[in-house]
């Protein structure tokens, strides 16, 4: 009889065990700001994309010299459609300072992208593109959007924001990469990893 204690103790610590395990595990597979990204500090990604209207291909060595600001994003996204407007204008007051800004359509069809561009609008200085194959987005390691990338002059990943960004966060990242620091990552809301997310 003084053995069942012990063996009852015994499974639950095994149970316990198990559970935190499972609950630690979802966790880090769930949240990428857990972990920083491991291409802050690395060259960016060498790729060449089509635009999203199908009318040619952007390669990345066309930004050389610029600081570059890519964002990956969809129709179906709700945080995507909510900083869409603040990606435009943040677009258009940079232009003029040497930051390129890029778009790229995250797991959707082309069609479906330009569509909702259509009707909430674009800048004339963004590069609009698409992904075949998510070989951009696998490049970056994208785990679900908006994720926003920081390149700068010198073609080094130096900032990333997960989730949402607005006019006031992308500014500042900005203004100081452009005075030479490295921003690094922020968390800034939730991500989508498919149109039912």
């Amino acid at each position: 009889m003084s053995r069942s204690p012990l063996k009852w103790a015994g499974i639950a610590i095994a149970a316990a065990a198990v559970l935190f395990s499972v609950v630690l595990a979802s966790r880090f597979g769930s949240d990428p700001g857990l972990v920083d990204s491991p291409l802050i500090g690395q060259d960016a990604p060498s790729l060449e994309l089509p635009t999203l209207d199908g009318s040619g291909s952007v390669s990345t060595e066309d930004w050389e010299g610029s600081v570059v600001v890519v964002n990956f994003f969809a129709s179906w996204c709700v945080e995507c459609r909510k900083e869409h407007a603040d990606l435009v204008a943040t677009a258009d007051a940079f232009a003029d300072r040497g930051v390129q800004f890029v778009q790229i359509g995250y797991q959707e069809d082309s069609d479906d992208t330009l569509g909702w561009l259509a009707d909430a609008g674009t800048s004339e200085t963004t590069l609009y593109l698409s992904d075949p194959g998510s070989r951009a987005a696998i490049a970056y390691g994208v785990f679900g959007i908006p994720e926003t990338f920081f390149i700068d002059a010198d073609g080094v990943v130096v900032g990333k924001i997960i989730g949402e960004s607005d006019a006031l966060i992308l500014g500042a990242t900005l203004d100081s990469i452009l005075a030479g620091e490295t921003p690094g990552q922020q968390v800034t809301g939730d991500t989508r990893q498919a149109p039912d997310g």
